[in-house]
């Protein structure tokens, strides 16, 4: 058996991932942890997450629990997410990482860190996203520079980044589909007197309303039709049925970054 570590075991994420591995017939859940002052410290995981205690306890920080697990699941934040990713290269540990918000110099730095272990990053961990990534990058070759690209983005509103990492890797895949860069043709905000849009534009626009999960439209607009390629998340089930799924086929790799295509199979496709 995979023994996991969840780090956030209290959050939503860490609960939902906590439903997931136990479910799993290849994972254990063997360790948990929060951040320095969370008032779960201390408390049986099982208990706030199944009802039951199963004897996992809730410690401080991931330094306390690191030589109980094999791979380390992390959803929180990218701050957070690096600090654990250095701790992991010194115990050898692998990781899936779910967290978004990771700037270039974080994945670049994780690349180094990842040359003491084997890790799964992606900025979303759902199968369906996943495809839709190639999808859309398969769309824009075909359809070229003659469609506009928009993507808009729909989340909760205690989402903290913006825009979602999910609709920045769509772009950077549509953008890649017609041999250009988000970094050169990205657009993330419109206001007033804007003049004409370029027709370069990779437009990525961003909502934040209630409790929604996460939604992710990318339009290909051309003269007189579009093509909408929409995924809508009802729960966050899949997020973290993808994270285990992932912390399963880590395990025995090499050392380096790995992405859900690798985890999936789709990098065959």
């Amino acid at each position: 058996m995979v023994k996991v570590i969840i780090a956030g075991a209290a959050g939503r994420m860490g609960q939902r991932i906590a439903h997931m591995v136990a479910a799993h017939p290849e994972l254990e859940y063997s360790a948990a942890f929060e951040a320095t002052g969370s008032p779960a410290i201390g408390r049986d995981a099982g208990e706030l997450v199944f009802g039951e205690k199963n004897g996992v306890i809730i410690e401080e920080g991931l330094e306390a629990v690191v030589d109980k697990g094999d791979v380390i699941i992390d959803f929180t934040f990218h701050a957070a997410t690096m600090g654990f990713a250095r701790i992991a290269a010194q115990h050898n540990r692998a990781m899936v990482i779910g967290t978004t918000g990771l700037t270039g110099e974080n994945l670049a730095e994780l690349r180094q860190l990842a040359e003491n272990f084997p890790c799964v990053q992606a900025p979303n961990m759902s199968v369906c996203v996943n495809v839709l990534f190639k999808l859309v990058k398969k769309t824009a070759a075909i359809l070229g520079s003659d469609f506009d690209i928009e993507i808009v983005e729909a989340h909760h509103n205690k989402k903290k980044d913006a825009p979602s990492g999910t609709a920045i890797r769509l772009g950077e895949l549509a953008a890649e589909g017609v041999n250009t860069k988000l970094s050169e043709v990205g657009v993330f905000e419109r206001n007033g007197i804007i003049g004409e849009r370029k027709p370069e534009e990779i437009g990525i626009q961003s909502i934040r309303a209630a409790d929604i999960v996460g939604e992710h439209t990318v339009y290909f607009a051309g003269p007189g039709e579009r093509i909408e390629l929409t995924h809508r998340a009802h729960s966050r089930d899949h997020f973290a049925k993808g994270a285990v799924t992932a912390a399963a086929w880590i395990m025995g790799r090499e050392n380096g970054v790995y992405s859900m295509f690798d985890v999936l199979g789709l990098d065959d496709l």
